[in-house]
C-alpha cells in the first residue's frame, strides 16, 4: 500500500515540469492578453437591453475561454499520446490515480489561456458591467427615482440614460468594476497558490535528482528535434525515390541531391515499430538504468509496459 501511494504521489510531477513549459505558458498568456485587448476594442459591444446584457456579457467571457481551452487540449501532445495509448494498448497499465492526474496535466496546460482571458476580462470590467448592470438594486442607489427599473439600468454601459439619471452612472459603474476586479484578483491569487503548491509537491515527490531531471528534459528536447529533423529528411528521400520510380526521373535541387546521395533509404519502418514509440510514456528504469522515452525503451529492446522482476517502474510522466 505504501508503495502504491508513493507511486501515485509521484504523478504530482505532471505539472510545470521544465522551464520550457513555463516559457510556453508565458507566451500563451501574453498572446491571450493581446487577443483580449483586440477583442474588447473591436468586437465587444454591449446590447444594453434587459436579459440580453447578462447573456452577452457572460458569453464574452466564457465562449472565448472555452475556445482557447479546446485549442489548448488539441495542441497538447499528451492528448494525442493518450488517444494513441488508449487505442493501441488501453489504460490497463495505469492506475485510476495515474489516469486522473494525466487528465489533470492536459487540463492544466490547456487552462493557461482561458484563465488569462478570464482574468483580463474581469480586470477590465466591461463584460461584467454589461452582464450585471440590470441587476443592481435601485434602492441601493441614493435617491434613485422609483419609477425606473432594470430597463434603464441595463442602458448604463452604453451611457444611454435620461438626463436626470446620469449622476448614477459613475456610481453603478464603479461598484460593478470593483466587484469584477475583485473577482479577477481573487482568481489570480487562487491560481498562484495552486501553482506554488504544485511546484512544491512536484519537487518533494520527484524520484529523480535535480541534475537527472534536467538531463532528462534536455534528452527529450534533443530527441524530439532530431526525430523531427530526421523524419523530414527520410520522408523527402523516400518520396524522391517513389517519384523517380513513377516518372523515371525526379527534379531535385542541389541540397536534395546531396541528401539522397548521403542518406540511402531502403524502405519504411513497419507499423509495430511506430506503435512501440507512440503513446504516453512513464519514466521507467530497467536493471537500475533509466529509460528516458519510448524510443529509448524500444532501442534498448525492453518489452512490455509494466514492471518486471528485471525492471523497475517509477510513475513519473514526461511533459
Amino acid at each position: 500500500m505504501a508503495a502504491l501511494i508513493a507511486e501515485n504521489f509521484r504523478f504530482l510531477s505532471l505539472f510545470f515540469k521544465s522551464k520550457d513549459v513555463m516559457i510556453f505558458n508565458g507566451l500563451v498568456a501574453l498572446g491571450t492578453v493581446g487577443s483580449e485587448e483586440l477583442f474588447s476594442v473591436v468586437a465587444f459591444h454591449c446590447p444594453c437591453s434587459p436579459a440580453r446584457n447578462y447573456i452577452y456579457g457572460l458569453a464574452a467571457i466564457g465562449v472565448p475561454a472555452l475556445v482557447l481551452f479546446l485549442i489548448g487540449v488539441i495542441w497538447n501532445n499528451h492528448t494525442w499520446n493518450l488517444v494513441a495509448e488508449c487505442h493501441k494498448r488501453g489504460t490497463k497499465n495505469f492506475s485510476a490515480a495515474a489516469t486522473f492526474l494525466l487528465f489533470g496535466s492536459i487540463m492544466g496546460r490547456a487552462s493557461v489561456a482561458p484563465i488569462t482571458w478570464s482574468v483580463i476580462s474581469l480586470l477590465r470590467g466591461e463584460a461584467y458591467i454589461c452582464a450585471l448592470s440590470e441587476f443592481v438594486k435601485p434602492p441601493s442607489l441614493d435617491k434613485f427615482p422609483a419609477e425606473y427599473g432594470a430597463e434603464v439600468l441595463a442602458k448604463i454601459p452604453c451611457r444611454d440614460l435620461p438626463a436626470n439619471l446620469t449622476k448614477f452612472r459613475d456610481e453603478v459603474t464603479r461598484r460593478l468594476r470593483y466587484e469584477s476586479q475583485l473577482f479577477g484578483w481573487l482568481l489570480i491569487g487562487i491560481v498562484a497558490v495552486l501553482i506554488f503548491l504544485t511546484k512544491c509537491l512536484k519537487h518533494c515527490c520527484s524520484p529523480l535528482s535535480y541534475r537527472q531531471e534536467a538531463y532528462w528534459a534536455q534528452y527529450r528536447s534533443n530527441e524530439d528535434k532530431l526525430f523531427r529533423r530526421t523524419a523530414e529528411v527520410h520522408s523527402r528521400i523516400l518520396a524522391a525515390k517513389n517519384v523517380k520510380q513513377f516518372f523515371g526521373f525526379v527534379a531535385l535541387d542541389k541540397e536534395e541531391k546531396e541528401l539522397v546521395q548521403e542518406f540511402p533509404v531502403e524502405g519504411v519502418q513497419p507499423s509495430p515499430q511506430w506503435n512501440a514509440i507512440t503513446g504516453v510514456y512513464i519514466y521507467r528504469e530497467n536493471k537500475g538504468f533509466p529509460l528516458y522515452s519510448r524510443l529509448h525503451k524500444w532501442a534498448k529492446g525492453v518489452e512490455g509496459n509494466g514492471p518486471t522482476p528485471e525492471g523497475h517502474e517509477l510513475l513519473f510522466l514526461a511533459s
